[in-house]
């Protein structure tokens, strides 16, 4: 009790008393939360309403897991696809470097080749560290390339320790710890990855080992980040939830009761339950600096935390996109459906196809006479995406021209009147299908389709985008 410290909090300008009071708490059993888990039920979401205060650091930012979970639910990327990628993660992130990392594998010969083209860019930012299996070979793979941080796995649910590893608590955290100090004597700073934390003993394991590893951290000299892994997506952001499920108890207990600096805290999330943006948000307001997210959410099962919807969560947090040049992920993405091959669902918000288009009646009418009403921001500006309003029998010429011009981004030169014979042609073709009966919006395809056949009647060239 006599070595508690009284410490100003930069926050509150309110003296706090350290609470570095948790023991391990080996058990002889697993704790898996049965009543929180039953398996055989969907999960409990509980509360005890005991409410943890804001804290947002002075600074946050993202980093990327494309190259690492992100290639664990889908074919691998070349090379080239990953050097590309990093350039492109560079343009996004900006001068200030808000894309602060990107991971990598170092397993293959495609994966080391890829780290030695992305580290020959020079760029500071995003810093180029990697994810190795726990052994000393692995360790010096990543000294040998140069690489100063890589992430280590440190799975610390009773799931886990008990029945993937074999292991108690104890004979966990043993070996975790040696497995970090062999890290360590490489002068590697060790990322430890908290797989499964939305369903581990917080006060139990994950703190007391968390206060193990910063006790490392003063005996070395070199940080050790700690990544919270909500591996199943069980995490909540609901005020008063019950503790292991509750994203800002989780942050809250490793900054507070574990001595944790919120500059070595990251939040790396998964969208079983729908919740992946809103639980990296949420460890963003209550203390983590960082939140770990993957391009377009692809990743493990139903993905992780969405890279792009992070960028928009922080230019609304901060009012301010600080650098960051969002038309870069319309290029992504546009990357992704031409050269990698990769379908994004139409109706993904900022890059499906559809993620601005207006296709209801009365909408298209509004949005045709302000785009404000049915736009979520200037999406023209922000991403290369003027708002589109689908064709209908309500559409007349100026909105079948506006289509067309807008479809297939034409420049003022060679944009359409209302009144150019196309455009009078489809508008005859769009009228006969509801003089026929229909009461749907035209699709995408079937108006490329009556354009196509309107250019061969006309003798015109197609157009295209």
């Amino acid at each position: 009790m006599e070595n508690r410290r009284v410490m100003m909090d930069q926050h509150t300008n309110l003296l706090q008393l350290e609470e570095h009071m948790y023991h391990l708490v080996d058990v002889e059993t697993p704790n898996v939360f049965r009543n929180l888990f039953p398996y055989s039920e969907v999960p409990k979401i509980a509360f005890n309403d005991r409410i943890v205060p804001h804290h947002m650091p002075n600074e946050i930012w993202i980093t990327d897991t494309t190259f690492r979970d992100g290639q664990q639910s889908r074919a691998p990327y070349t090379t080239e696809q990953i050097v590309t990628l990093y350039d492109y993660m560079h343009r996004l992130g900006g001068p200030k470097g808000k894309i602060r990392q990107c991971e990598f594998f170092l397993y293959s010969k495609k994966d080391r080749d890829a780290v030695y083209k992305c580290l020959e860019r020079g760029y500071e930012f995003p810093e180029v560290t990697s994810w190795i299996r726990a052994n000393k070979k692995d360790f010096e793979l990543v000294k040998q390339i140069g690489l100063k941080e890589t992430g280590i796995l440190v799975s610390c649910s009773d799931y886990h320790i008990f029945y993937k590893m074999k292991m108690t608590r104890k004979q966990a955290m043993e070996h975790y710890l040696s497995v970090i100090k062999e890290c360590l004597e490489t002068g590697v700073s060790p990322r430890c990855h908290l797989e499964d934390i939305t369903r581990a003993d917080i006060y139990g394991y994950v703190i007391p080992f968390c206060l193990e590893l910063m006790k490392l951290m003063e005996e070395y000299k070199i940080p050790i980040k700690v990544r919270c892994c909500d591996t199943m997506g069980y995490g909540v952001n609901y005020a008063g939830a019950v503790i292991p499920r509750s994203v800002q108890g989780i942050i809250y207990g490793i900054m507070t009761h574990a001595g944790v600096p919120s500059e070595l805290i990251e939040w790396h999330g998964h969208n079983d339950f729908y919740k992946a943006v809103t639980n990296s948000t949420t460890a963003w307001l209550y203390g983590a600096c960082g939140v770990n997210c993957s391009l377009f959410g692809i990743g493990e099962r139903t993905g992780n935390t969405p890279l792009e919807a992070m960028v928009f969560e922080y230019a609304q947090l901060r009012g301010d996109l600080d650098g960051m040049d969002t038309r870069v992920i319309t290029e992504m993405a546009q990357y992704y459906e031409k050269e990698i091959g990769y379908h994004i669902p139409s109706r993904t918000p900022f890059v499906g196809k559809n993620f601005n288009v207006t296709r209801a009646g009365i909408h298209a009418d509004g949005l045709l006479k302000n785009e404000e009403i049915y736009n979520i921001f200037d999406t023209d500006k922000f991403l290369n995406r003027p708002v589109l309003v689908s064709v209908s029998n309500t559409s007349g010429l100026a909105g079948i021209a506006h289509w067309i011009n807008t479809y297939f981004s034409l420049k003022e030169e060679k944009r359409l009147d209302k009144n150019d014979p196309l455009i009078v042609k489809v508008k005859e073709a769009v009228d006969k299908e509801y003089e026929d009966g229909r009461v749907t919006v035209m699709t995408d395809e079937e108006l490329i389709s009556m354009i196509r056949s309107c250019c061969k009647e006309l003798n015109r060239e197609m157009l295209t985008r």
